[in-house]
């Protein structure tokens, strides 16, 4: 073989062979716990799949349609009340819905025959049948729905009641706080660890590894909550299943409190949503063709489900939930600004959720967001030219991994209103993120210096730093492993007893 194929060929197996990142598994002790374990993810935790109930009901016998004419309204309503447990079927057709659909009980699952064969359409906007006017954070005046909402739209409550006060500070890492009482606490119960900011926000600046910027406007909002299930009792001393991703002090009033979420087991799945075809006015004109909303639920799902033309896909504002295979199109005439066609695509606003096996056909203003919130990951999945939005109010600790992020032109791009911190707080993650053009760290304003940043194409020289920047370039098609959640999670069940 003459020189130069051989050189070539020699560069092309180094580039393509295994090159596993420092951080997983650490070699170093010094790194051990900079990755957040992130393996908790998803439905039932990643510990079981997702059910597929036998049918209970057919909306046909409740009176629907499915011509695309008829106002079906009424009998998925029907269908829904009248059903305790189990799927109910929606037949092939095109069904007309024109108010909100409500789930507000367990154990229901709303069942499509595939989103080429089951459409929802939905004519109206959420602003003109339950009005709900607003103003974003600099006073321009909008619509509520035009970050929240959906015409699909499950809603709970976490019934949070506190059991007891934790009475000594723990470090981020740990899996134990000694607590006020451990009466009506008992092993095996899943609990909340959850503690709440002083008005100078100094949770907030932990939360941002003391890189928060301007939080003038955050007037100790932030909360730090870790679900997790009760391992040990010893004394007034409590072991749990999950490592503490935040420092626990006693200035933070942090407490345990029940968590028994009344909405539980709901799932959507095979079914086309479809709104009308309108030119997309851009940011804060939208008034609400927003698809689904899962608000205080938990181990709830969405799955095989494709959503056209709509201002916002998806808000999960639940826990343990799983969104799996969800396409976002758009034939919309995009805004003249940014030219995108919607606000957001789909949404993070709780801890511990999973997106995954997810295509983006279209840009939205934002199209993947993170806020208020901690240990959710999205994974496996493409886009036109993704944003990887991190939505202010201290997001820390989420992973983005395994994930075609397309033109790579508006990775870092967020939104957030003003003095309400850095877009991403602490231990942000992005793992395996492929791009057409090199990647570089993010610009300062997104996030402070203790995020991790491994498997990028990139011109710039890698930075490694056991507590600050963590840059490892490395090719994407040579990293391993190639998904971080996949991993842990993989990892972590096979060490279950």
């Amino acid at each position: 073989m003459p020189y130069r194929a051989l050189l070539l060929s020699l560069v092309a197996l180094t580039a393509t062979a295994d090159q596993p990142s420092k951080l997983f598994p650490p070699a170093d002790p010094v790194l051990a716990g900079r990755l957040p374990d992130f393996s908790f993810a998803g439905y039932r935790r990643g510990e079981a799949p997702i059910p597929s109930p036998a049918v209970t009901a057919n909306v046909r016998d409740f009176g629907a349609k499915g011509d695309g004419t008829t106002d079906d309204t009424a009998a998925f309503r029907a269908a829904i009340d009248k059903t305790n447990a189990g799927a109910i079927l929606i037949p092939a057709g095109r069904y007309l819905l024109t108010d909100v659909i409500d789930i507000r009980k367990p154990n229901l699952v709303l069942r499509g025959e595939g989103p080429d064969k089951t459409t929802l359409y939905f004519p109206k906007e959420l602003e003109d049948v339950r009005p709900n006017p607003g103003k974003t954070t600099s006073g321009r005046p909008t619509s509520n729905y035009s970050w929240s909402g959906g015409f699909l739209w499950v809603r709970g409550s976490y019934a949070h009641k506190e059991l007891a006060a934790v009475t000594a500070p723990a470090r981020r890492g740990q899996k134990s706080v000694t607590l006020s009482t451990v009466a009506g606490l008992q092993i095996g119960q899943t609990i909340d660890v959850e503690q709440s900011d002083e008005p100078t926000n100094t949770l907030a600046d932990h939360l941002y590894a003391g890189q928060s910027d301007d939080t003038s406007k955050l007037l100790g909002k932030t909360k730090a909550s870790l679900t997790t299930r009760i391992t040990a009792i010893d004394n007034t001393t409590i072991t749990f299943d999950r490592a503490l991703r935040f420092d626990v002090e006693l200035r933070w009033k942090p407490r345990v409190l029940t968590f028994a979420p009344t909405v539980t087991e709901v799932g959507i799945e095979s079914l086309r949503f479809e709104f009308p075809r309108k030119p997309y006015m851009g940011h804060f004109t939208e008034r609400g063709h927003n698809a689904i909303s899962l608000t205080q639920v938990a181990d709830c799902w969405v799955r095989d489900v494709t959503i056209d033309d709509c201002d916002s896909g998806i808000f999960a504002r639940g826990r343990y939930c799983t969104l799996e295979n969800v396409t976002i199109r758009s034939g919309r005439t995009p805004d003249r600004s940014l030219n995108c066609t919607g606000h957001h695509g789909i949404e993070f606003d709780d801890d511990d959720n999973l997106l995954t096996r997810f295509r983006l056909e279209t840009k939205f203003i934002h199209d993947l967001t993170v806020a208020r919130c901690a240990g959710n990951v999205t994974s496996n999945g493409s886009g036109v030219d993704l944003s990887l939005d991190h939505h202010k109010y201290a997001p820390y600790a989420n992973l983005f991994t395994d994930i075609d992020a397309g033109a790579g032109t508006r990775l870092w791009m967020c939104g957030g209103g003003a003095n309400l911190g850095r877009h991403c707080a602490a231990d942000g993650t992005f793992w395996n993120i492929r791009a057409a053009r090199p990647q570089s760290w993010p610009p300062k304003k997104f996030g402070p210096d203790r995020m991790n940043l491994v498997g990028v194409f990139s011109k710039d020289a890698a930075q490694l730093d056991p507590t600050g920047k963590w840059f490892e370039p490395i090719p994407p098609n040579a990293l391993t492993p190639k998904n971080l959640h996949a991993a842990q999670l993989a990892d972590r069940l096979k060490a279950r007893p």
